[in-house]
């Protein structure tokens, strides 16, 4: 089937997105505004459904990206709706991928696998598989350097940009994670070859391009490199790095080596910071020089960088001053209201490059040559991403400095290829905890596993400790059980400060004694029964509602549960949410810190992420209301 046969179904379904958000109500966060934007109002001239490019193109990448954030920030599920549409556009009638072109060796083109790896780890459809694989196979051949870094592209032999960074290395670091590949070395090596060869070491700035061989036009005869240090490129460099340090192992050598970077390109970020307006020239560092302007997508990824390094605790707290003084500056220069309420984002320079034809020498009259556009998904997609992260910011970052530990000792269940499974940080699909880590990092807070027997020595960094569903003789051959030793050494933990989330199940799915020698440490006993019984996914059966005036769920009052044991309290426990007299949650003061309990592993991502029952619930802003509660309670360790 040819593209142009499906063109009448997709434009069908995106123009569901258009109606269905005509305009976002001008009281919605910024975001979801420019979010609007970004998935309504672009490529509308392109001959193919809004918000679709009319070509396989690294701006969709980026665009699909921007709009994950948005869905796991919100929960709405017409944002994973709008990226499943967007990547089944390129698909033929027997599953395969169109308009992607391996031969072509462009970096650029590496860019939209980005959303395929997140199709395939929510949905586990084999035809995204395939196509990242796909993808993946063109870094295996792609031409690269003589130390070995990535060549732009084939017709650019020999060099390196900035922007293939971003291009290429966060969709190889996710691989690299999701099917446990060691390219860690070969990712790193691609940052510290580029700072390497392009970084000014006067001004910590880096300029555009490389050319190993020195033969083209715009290349300095002795160092290889451009003359200028364009915005943009600096700026897709910066977010290469925060992005690529989501996936890059936490405890890998060369984790240092990319946080080292991305602290001196911060340097220089701030550093070329425009003192009147907040934000970044087009060439960062002649500002006073004529024809230069203002540019936005660059001002975008730099407050999108730094702001997410901070809260990764990679970045000091001292570049929130650059990050919220250029997101002023952003808000007054580059976003404007239309006549009709919506949003509209200027002066998004069209494309700078290097070399091709006609030939782009990379001078500043280049430079200034090339158009700016508003509305341009370069320019909006960082924007979403920014704003996204400038409303994180504004929970206080309770998390910042403390850690999120995610059982993985009681809970331990093993697929038959050996990999671990069931209520993990990285899942993306039904049975996974991702959405509800995205929550703790929204507060600034970094998710760690344990898969150890928890003691004073394991648990020491921990400022949240949470234990799901233990697991049972049908689900583990050989589980390990809560001993009163576990048991003791948690209380202990939580009476020094500790804050623990209990999430058990129901009669049936799970296992009492031993789960209840920990719960009784705190008055709690879970009971064996079956509650909240759902049959044939009428979800109306698992619905609870919350009364006003409850401590955690503010504005979480309409709950889904289904299928969970209740509780019987004693001592200090106190009941936080029941149904039909019958305790469904509660929380219990012990020490100096806190334990939550429910007989329910609950906040799994089929009840967060909107997908599966399109809006019914508040199960998502109740994962925002508890993680914020949980890291309210704890202290750093």
């Amino acid at each position: 089937m040819k593209i142009k046969k499906v063109f009448v179904l997709f434009a069908v379904i995106i123009s569901s997105f258009v109606f269905a958000s005509a305009q976002v109500a001008k009281t919605a966060p910024l975001s979801q505004r420019l979010a609007d934007t970004l998935m309504n109002r672009i490529w509308t001239d392109d001959g193919t459904p809004p918000g679709i490019p009319r070509n396989w193109t690294y701006e969709q990448g980026v665009q699909l990206k921007a709009v994950e954030q948005m869905w796991y920030a919100t929960g709405d599920p017409k944002y994973f709706n709008f990226i499943k549409s967007g990547m089944d556009f390129w698909y033929d009638k027997d599953g395969n991928l169109t308009k992607y072109d391996l031969d072509e060796y462009n970096i650029d083109h590496v860019t939209p696998g980005r959303a395929l790896l997140t199709l395939y780890r929510v949905t586990n459809d084999q035809k995204y598989k395939k196509s990242a694989e796909l993808i993946r196979s063109q870094l295996k051949t792609h031409p690269r350097t003589k130390e070995g870094g990535f060549w732009h592209k084939n017709i650019y032999p020999w060099q390196m940009w900035l922007d293939g960074l971003y291009m290429g290395q966060p969709f190889y670091a996710e691989y690299s994670m999701v099917w446990n590949e060691d390219n860690w070395n070969d990712i790193a090596n691609q940052f510290v070859w580029m700072e390497k060869h392009a970084r000014d070491p006067k001004t910590g700035l880096l300029y555009h391009g490389w050319d190993e061989s020195k033969e083209q036009q715009w290349a300095n005869k002795t160092t290889g490199l451009s003359p200028h240090v364009w915005g943009r490129a600096m700026g897709w460099y910066a977010i290469a790095l925060v992005d690529v340090l989501d996936y890059f192992p936490k405890n890998h050598p060369r984790r240092a080596e990319l946080v080292a970077i991305l602290n001196r390109e911060a340097e220089a970020i701030a550093k070329y910071q425009d003192k009147k307006s907040g934000v970044w020239y087009d060439i960062i560092d002649l500002p006073t020089r004529e024809k230069n302007y203002l540019e936005s997508s660059a001002s975008a990824m730099f407050v999108y960088a730094l702001a997410k390094g901070v809260r990764q605790g990679v970045l000091p707290e001292k570049y929130l001053q650059t990050v919220n003084r250029g997101w002023t500056g952003i808000q007054k220069e580059f976003i404007k209201e239309t006549a009709d309420g919506n949003l509209d984002w200027h002066g998004t320079v069209s494309v700078s490059g290097l070399g091709g034809k006609p030939y782009r020498d990379g001078s500043f009259d280049y430079y200034m040559s090339e158009k700016i556009r508003i509305n341009d998904a370069k320019g909006l997609g960082p924007a979403v991403m920014a704003a996204v992260e400038m409303e994180a910011l504004a929970k206080n970052r309770i998390g910042a400095g403390k850690v999120v530990m995610l059982d993985d000792y009681f809970n331990h269940e093993v697929r038959k290829d050996g990999s671990v499974w069931h209520y993990k940080w990285e899942e993306k699909n039904h049975p996974g905890f991702y959405a509800l880590g995205e929550q703790f990092k929204s507060y600034g807070a970094t998710l760690d596993t344990l898969s150890v027997a928890p003691t004073k020595e394991s648990l020491k960094n921990a400022s949240v400790y949470i234990i799901v569903d233990p697991d049972t003789e049908k689900e583990t051959e050989k589980p390990n059980y809560i001993s009163e030793t576990d048991a003791a050494n948690i209380a202990d933990w939580v009476k020094s400060g500790g804050v623990l989330l209990m999430l058990g199940n129901d009669l049936g799915n799970a296992e009492f004694d031993n789960w209840n020698k920990l719960a009784g440490k705190f008055g709690i006993e879970f009971n064996k029964d079956n509650k909240l019984l759902v049959k044939n996914d009428v979800y109306e059966q698992g619905r609870v509602n919350v009364p006003e005036g409850n401590m955690i769920f503010k504005n979480a009052r309409e709950l889904y549960l289904k299928e969970i044991s209740t509780q019987k309290l004693s001592g200090n426990a106190k009941p936080l949410v029941t149904w039909n007299g019958d305790v469904v949650m509660s929380t219990v003061k012990h020490g100096k810190g806190a334990v939550f309990a429910l007989g329910d592993p609950w906040l799994y991502n089929e009840y967060v992420d909107g997908r599966k029952m399109n809006g019914l619930f508040q199960n998502h802003q109740a994962a925002q209301e508890l993680s914020g509660w949980l890291l309210t309670q704890s202290k750093k360790k």
